[in-house]
């Protein structure tokens, strides 16, 4: 019993400090709100919309439509790339008012891929260039002061910005909210209070922008990892470069509602934390170490958290098993564990009642089912857990997801 009391101690002590800076932004987050400052006088820009598109005709046309329905006065130029399609995305896409370019290349795999060969078209074909890039996925769709809000804050000085990101189906079952309040929660206790405090935000996916000079910096896209925003977010961070937040720069995706899809997905996700992780994460820390808070706050978000999680619940696990084979402290290691994962439970339903309350005018849905939200928050965190010892230990493989085409209710 002393063993798993001591165990679990650093286990507790190894979480709080990865979890520390977030523990910080929630009050931050609540009692100060950046003050929007108008962009000094600029002119228009010009800028490319980058989508990147899998099999993903059902959806594309709804994205190509909210693009051309900004209220941006500039240039704002949707360019597809219909990535080892198998169905009639490109078709759609040209319907839709896109320009198109296609992709077939079965062994890189993968949206960064995708990604760095549509800059390279764009290179060839459009060599006086685009003041900015913004990235968005083809389920996505935008609220029609999207690029505005974005173009606000590029015109203020800021190289690279990311977006509200917001929930198309909320409510359809336990997978969509927890992802709803998942991504939710990186937005308005993550990045809001980041921005607010001067430490550089993280890209989430899609919904984000970048700048002519980053796009010359980073000479293409050269983020293949299986979390390539993550990777691209670390390695910004590492060259100097702030990543701003906007928060009045809504968009919205579809959530899976399949279980299987939505392990698989969450499978990549943890396998590629720790892909960068891996990779970045000396490279943080001897950042972290010369005083760069916002290093320091990347380490933190790319340690993998849940796999500390996971080992603390293996020991708890451990310890039951001896107990029962032995009969010495079973019934200890019993109500020591039922403790972890009470407070675990505890602990993320706050965190999801507090993302409900904090957000509810920005997620759709009935009250009623919106309510249901934080119970099922819990459950969605607890699957990770399983999912990152998964991905430890198995080789992951980069696969889109499916989508329905469901419009958000606005």
């Amino acid at each position: 019993m002393e063993f798993l009391k001591y165990c679990n101690l650093v286990f507790a002590a190894l979480f709080f400090l990865c979890c520390c800076t977030q523990i910080v932004y929630i009050p931050v987050s609540l009692f100060f709100r950046k003050k929007k400052t108008p962009a000094p006088p600029a002119p228009l820009h010009r800028f490319a919309v980058l989508i990147c598109a899998r099999n993903e005709e059902k959806v594309i046309g709804s994205l190509l439509r909210t693009v051309k329905e900004q209220d941006y006065p500039g240039t704002v130029i949707p360019f597809v790339l219909a990535d080892n399609c198998t169905d009639g995305t490109a078709s759609a896409a040209r319907e839709a008012g896109a320009i198109v370019y296609t992709r077939t290349d079965p062994e890189k795999i993968g949206k960064g891929y995708a990604l760095d060969a549509l800059l390279s078209h764009l290179r060839a074909d459009y060599p006086e260039g685009f003041d900015g890039y913004f990235v968005f996925d083809a389920d996505n769709l935008l609220s029609p002061s999207f690029v505005t809000g974005i173009d606000r804050v590029f015109s203020a000085g800021h190289d690279i910005v990311t977006g509200l990101r917001c929930s198309k189906n909320p409510t359809d079952n336990w997978v969509s909210a927890g992802y709803t309040l998942h991504f939710l929660r990186g937005c308005r206790f993550l990045n809001e209070p980041r921005d607010v405090l001067g430490v550089s935000a993280a890209v989430n996916g899609t919904g984000f922008f970048f700048s002519r000079r980053i796009a010359g910096a980073m000479g293409g896209w050269r983020y293949y990892l299986l979390t390539e925003d993550t990777q691209f977010s670390a390695d910004m961070i590492l060259r100097g470069e702030k990543i701003a937040y906007c928060p009045d720069a809504v968009f919205y995706d579809e959530q899976p509602v399949s279980f299987r899809q939505s392990w698989r997905q969450r499978l990549r996700w943890a396998k590629g934390f720790l892909q960068v992780f891996g990779k970045y994460g000396a490279s943080l820390f001897t950042g972290a170490l010369r005083g760069s808070f916002s290093c320091f706050d990347m380490l933190t978000a790319a340690c993998p958290v849940f796999l500390l999680s996971a080992l603390s619940l293996l020991t708890n696990i451990g310890t039951i098993l001896v107990g029962l084979i032995s009969g010495v402290g079973l019934l200890s290691s019993l109500l020591s564990f039922g403790k972890l994962l009470l407070s675990m439970y505890l602990a993320s339903f706050a965190v999801g009642a507090l993302v409900l309350l904090a957000e509810w005018k920005h997620i759709a849905g009935k009250p009623i089912r919106k309510l249901f939200m934080p119970f099922c928050y819990p459950l969605f965190l607890f699957t990770f857990l399983p999912i990152t010892v998964q991905a430890v230990f198995c080789r992951v493989e980069w696969k889109p997801i499916e989508h329905t085409g469901r419009k958000t209710e606005e």
